[in-house]
């Protein structure tokens, strides 16, 4: 009995080995089968995200860009007053700060009262321009008349003068002949007087064209002063300095009380209109055009989805148009990936609340089919 129990415990130790070894078995297989399961799942999850996405090219070499317009004054003085502060939000036309307009203003008056006296010249000229355009005329005549006369009297002269010297002396007078001498003498000096006179009155279109060149020379000092008066006015609307756009305040580094320079950089004026420069490897621009979608996942703002296009591909990579760029045809060349800014503009998305900064990081990824 003792023996047929002890079989029977040892025949049931070997049927739950048994059982135990066919459960691991089991189990075993169905790891297996559930990881085969799970690899191809991921196996085709990884081939349809490949397929859908194959198309899409992406980079995190992408920055937020836009316009910033530098604001310099015109003219020197000092700021007398300033209406703006950092970061503030200006219209076009608003008046960021004043210059001292005092220097200016006399300035203004100084030109009004040249361009008055070259005014008044002009006018001057003109005038005796109409009186030139007369007088040389009559000159010219009176100077022909009076060699005219000079002629006579010297004929008159001459006549006398022979008479004198072809009578008998006790028919004349010693003081009679002296006489006529003197006067034939001196009207032939009067005649050689008006000679003169009538060669100095023959240029009259050269006398009147020189009193015409004086109209001109008068006409260009009024233009010259009409134009110190315009650069002046100029000069006084400067010292008041407004928006030429608007946008936002920043790079200010002016204060009031401050002597500023023309030409110097004061604050700088960042327009709203904000898009997207994507750095793309040259290999990656192979399918990219312009008007393709493209989608904008902004750093700063991970909850903001901004979408836009494509706009346009820069004729060149940024390694030439650096400041430094490369000289490959020298030295040892080794081969760089070159990168290429690609412009997108933002067509939606953008939060008014929350404008983007430029500079900021993004990653667009751009679907070229």
């Amino acid at each position: 009995m003792v023996g047929n129990v002890q079989n029977t415990d040892h025949d049931n130790h070997e049927t739950v080995e048994d059982d135990q070894n066919k459960n691991e078995h089991k189990s075993g297989s169905l790891k297996k089968v559930i990881a085969l399961v799970i690899c191809s799942l991921l196996i085709v999850v990884a081939g349809v995200y490949w397929w859908l996405t194959r198309n899409d090219i992406s980079t995190d070499d992408a920055y937020t860009s836009g316009r910033v317009i530098s604001i310099a004054p015109h003219v020197n003085g000092y700021v007398t007053e300033l209406l703006v502060n950092d970061n503030q939000f200006v219209h076009k036309g608003d008046v960021l700060f004043r210059i001292d307009p005092r220097d200016y203003d006399a300035a203004r008056e100084q030109a009004e009262g040249d361009l008055e006296k070259a005014r008044g010249q002009y006018i001057a000229s003109q005038y005796m321009l109409e009186v030139a355009k007369k007088n040389y005329p009559g000159q010219l005549k009176v100077a022909q008349a009076q060699l005219d006369v000079a002629k006579a009297q010297a004929f008159k002269a001459k006549t006398d003068y022979n008479r004198q010297h072809s009578i008998a002396r006790a028919a004349t007078t010693q003081q009679d002949v002296d006489y006529s001498t003197a006067a034939y003498n001196q009207a032939r000096a009067e005649i050689a007087k008006a000679e003169g006179n009538l060669l100095i009155a023959t240029p009259v279109q050269a006398n009147i064209g020189n009193s015409s060149s004086q109209v001109t020379q008068q006409q260009g000092m009024l233009e010259t002063a009409e134009g110190k008066l315009k650069q002046a006015n100029l000069n006084l609307d400067w010292t008041v300095v407004r928006a030429p756009h608007d946008g936002w305040i920043s790079k200010r580094n002016i204060e009031q009380g401050n002597y500023v320079t023309t030409g110097q950089s004061v604050l700088a004026i960042v327009e709203p209109e904000v898009w997207v420069v994507a750095n793309y490897k040259e290999t990656q621009i192979t399918d990219i055009r312009p008007g393709q979608k493209v989608d904008i996942e902004v750093d700063a703002y991970p909850s903001l989805k901004l979408q836009g296009h494509v706009d346009s591909l820069q004729a060149g990579t940024g390694a030439v148009f650096s400041a430094f760029p490369p000289e490959n045809a020298t030295g040892n060349f080794v081969k760089i990936v070159q990168r290429v800014p690609v412009k997108i503009i933002i067509d939606k998305g953008l939060d008014p609340k929350r404008p983007l900064a430029l500079g900021l990081s993004v990653v667009p990824t751009v679907y070229t089919k």
